[in-house]
């Protein structure tokens, strides 16, 4: 066996065997010294395999995080050694934030194991030595589509018209529409594939209704054969951009995202649709310096299902997040903990292996927050933070995404009984007070206004919203039992 042809692993372990026969014969003999770990024979490998498919050029955009240096030769390379060998060693790189007990699981897994780790900062620290370039793994050949990862989209959707993000912008919400035209898709069409990219550095975020959409870190949707979203002709598409960034003379950029699809031919067959469970509460204030602030919510499934994937959802003093299962039968286990949630690394968690979930399964998911100064990325501990659309603001969201046994139906909001008036209160919050307003009401709502301020004092708070959503909930439910008594009777005549 030659050189090359034993892995970086092997031949760390080679060296290790090496250095003790060394001091062991050291009386008697010469110690012999061991080959270094080189960058041809060791190194190269090691990033090919784990870190080249963004570190290249037209590398993958991760949710518009693109890699700021290609690693696929020496050259490239060697000026990054020591920062390479600090982000191994510290696990920032790869960017993946579930807890090791999940080593495995997950499809879309960016981690090392300590060896490559090992090896890499031993490269590092004795100098990152090239070694022989016949040593040399054979370049790999990336496909050529464009930077998508999903392969060549059978089609490219973007708003109609270029937007400015002016200079002045911080923090921006707004919404753009695209027609999906029959010249486009004569007919539904079943997608196998969605990828977003940004088209500006100032985009944070972009959702789709019906495509989904991506925030920093995200992997493109590429389904398991057999299962796909639904793309209808003719529908109107609505984009809804966030815009960040420091604001600033010259910080301004010209925007047209995009997102790519990729179809399932007409004669393949699909047997699910996917659907997506969405665990949100609007309904809370983080405290003022409080490091450990606590959310709950949770979702229950109508029948039996298997989940596809999870996506935790919250912004800069986001801390922690976990996702429950609690079983018809009683037991309890937990499908995905994430201690250290960065909000620059949204990532989407899939399923090697679609995890079942008999009916009556309810999931809970809970968020943690920071809100003290000992949070880096906290803009502001001296204030209370609701939820709201600005990064300076709070959202606590689970995205889950599963089929459905009966495949039957479409997935359901978390506490899907209607219209959410505490989602309406956070929305319209504008002065971010924990109130609605009057005046900040929407005119659908001003109407009902009076009935759910029950203290009467000119504005409904969250506690008044949940009570009217009670309220609600207590009339359909009794219009559903005057509608099924007047069916019965009806029956019996």
């Amino acid at each position: 066996m030659t050189r090359s042809q034993l892995s970086p692993v092997t031949r760390l372990l080679a060296l290790g065997a090496l250095a003790s026969l060394a001091l062991a014969g050291a009386a008697s003999a010469a110690a012999v010294d061991p080959e270094p770990i080189t960058f041809y024979a060791d190194v190269a490998p090691v990033l090919q395999q784990e870190c080249q498919v963004c570190h290249r050029p037209n590398g993958a955009n991760l949710g518009g995080m693109v890699a700021p240096m290609a690693l696929t030769t020496y050259e490239e390379t060697r000026p990054w050694a020591r920062s390479i060998a600090r982000q191994v060693a510290s696990r920032a790189m790869p960017p993946w934030d579930a807890a090791p007990e999940h080593n495995g699981v997950f499809a879309n897994e960016r981690t090392l194991t300590q060896e490559q780790i090992d090896l890499l900062v031993n490269w590092a620290e004795s100098g990152a030595p090239a070694g022989n370039p016949a040593d040399a793994p054979e370049p790999v050949e990336w496909p050529s589509s464009d930077g998508w990862l999903i392969g060549e989209p059978d089609l490219v959707l973007q708003f109609d018209e270029p937007y400015f993000v002016e200079d002045d912008v911080e923090d921006l919400y707004i919404y753009f529409q695209t027609t999906v035209t029959e010249e486009m898709i004569p007919e539904d069409r079943y997608v196998k594939a969605i990828e977003f990219r940004p088209g500006s550095p100032a985009v944070h975020h972009i959702i789709v209704p019906g495509l989904g959409g991506i925030a920093p870190g995200n992997d493109p949707v590429i389904h398991e054969d057999g299962m796909a979203d639904v793309l209808k002709a003719g529908r109107n598409l609505r984009w809804q951009m966030h815009y960040h960034k420091e604001p600033g003379p010259g910080t301004g950029s010209w925007d047209q995202s995009s997102v790519a699809l990729k179809f399932y031919d007409k004669d393949e067959e699909v047997k699910y649709e996917v659907f997506n469970a969405d665990m949100g509460k609007y309904d809370f204030a983080v405290p003022p310096g409080d490091s450990d602030y606590t959310i709950q919510t949770e979702w229950t499934f109508p029948s039996d299902s298997e989940i596809v994937g999870y996506l935790p959802h919250m912004h800069l003093r986001g801390k922690a997040a976990k996702y429950e299962a609690y079983y018809p039968d009683g037991s309890h286990e937990v499908l995905l903990d994430v201690p250290n949630y960065d909000f620059n690394w949204q990532t989407t968690y899939k399923y090697k292996e679609r995890k079942k979930m008999p009916a009556g399964t309810r999931v809970v998911l809970t968020t943690v927050f920071d809100n003290s100064e000992d949070n880096l990325a906290n803009p502001d501990p001296s204030v209370t933070v609701r939820w709201g659309e600005p990064t300076t603001d709070e959202m606590s969201f689970g995205f889950m995404s599963y089929i459905n046994e009966e495949n039957k139906g479409r997935g359901a909001f978390q506490g899907d009984d209607g219209l959410d008036l505490t989602a309406v209160v956070a929305f319209s919050d504008e002065s971010r007070d924990g109130k609605m307003q009057l005046e900040e009401a929407p005119g659908g709502v001003k109407q009902y206004f009076e009935m759910m301020d029950q203290n009467k004092d000119g504005a409904v708070d969250m506690e008044e919203a949940k009570a009217a959503n009670a309220f609600l909930k207590q009339m359909a439910e009794q219009r559903e039992k005057a509608e099924a008594a007047a069916a019965g009777a009806a029956g019996g005549e």
